[in-house]
């Protein structure tokens, strides 16, 4: 059984995905040219993208199934347990906070959102509002909102998706580090040896 708490969840990562593909549709159109670069994706960035994908998918799909099919929750000693009141409610907060997090960092990057990376494909430079404590907002805010169902939804898939999307955000950042790197040369540089790749309150660019 799926508690309120896991339902409030639920419902914020569904409502999170919905505001992702409306933004990025948007900065495809302030940009002129597509923002989703998955598709183009090769070897261990492949992986990424696939990870990624699989990520949400075990935190969607997974509990529903498992709501209607008693087998699969009956083999997960994690559903069974179920969430504590106290953990639900953490896990709504860490999701929420999570949620706007992300949206909020992906819409201050304006005709710079890209989904993915490749080579000649990159924006401007960033570096204001949350970008001034970390290089990857974004990615923090995915992988709270992840956290957040995991603690009020607790199964195995659920537990599996933060841990499969910071595999998969770790193996892309890199790539993202070295082609931003390479096309925006020593302000990207200057800017990563100042902010952190995750986070940090007490870093950040100043004026």
């Amino acid at each position: 059984m799926i508690s309120s708490f896991g339902w409030s969840v639920l419902v914020l990562l569904f409502g999170y995905l919905s505001l992702f593909f409306w933004g990025s549709a948007i900065a495809a159109r302030a940009a002129g040219k597509p923002v989703w670069l998955f598709g183009r994706a090769r070897g261990r960035d492949r992986w990424a993208a696939m990870g990624f994908r699989a990520a949400f998918v075990l935190a969607s799909v997974a509990p529903l199934l498992w709501l209607v099919m008693p087998v699969l929750r009956e083999m997960d000693p994690f559903w069974s347990r179920g969430s504590t009141a106290a953990l639900g409610l953490i896990g709504v907060f860490v999701a929420g906070v999570g949620a706007m997090l992300a949206f909020a960092a992906q819409m201050s990057m304006g005709s710079s959102w890209r989904v993915g990376v490749t080579e000649g494909a990159t924006g401007n430079l960033v570096s204001d509002g949350l970008y001034r404590f970390s290089r990857n907002p974004t990615f923090v805010g995915q992988f709270m909102l992840l956290a957040g169902i995991s603690l009020a939804v607790p199964a195995i898939p659920t537990i599996l998706a933060p841990l499969i999307f910071f595999w998969s955000a770790s193996i892309q950042v890199r790539s993202e580090e070295a082609i931003l790197s390479q096309a925006l040369g020593r302000d990207y540089e200057q800017y990563a040896a100042t902010v952190p790749r995750w986070v940090s309150m007490r870093r950040g660019i100043r004026p």
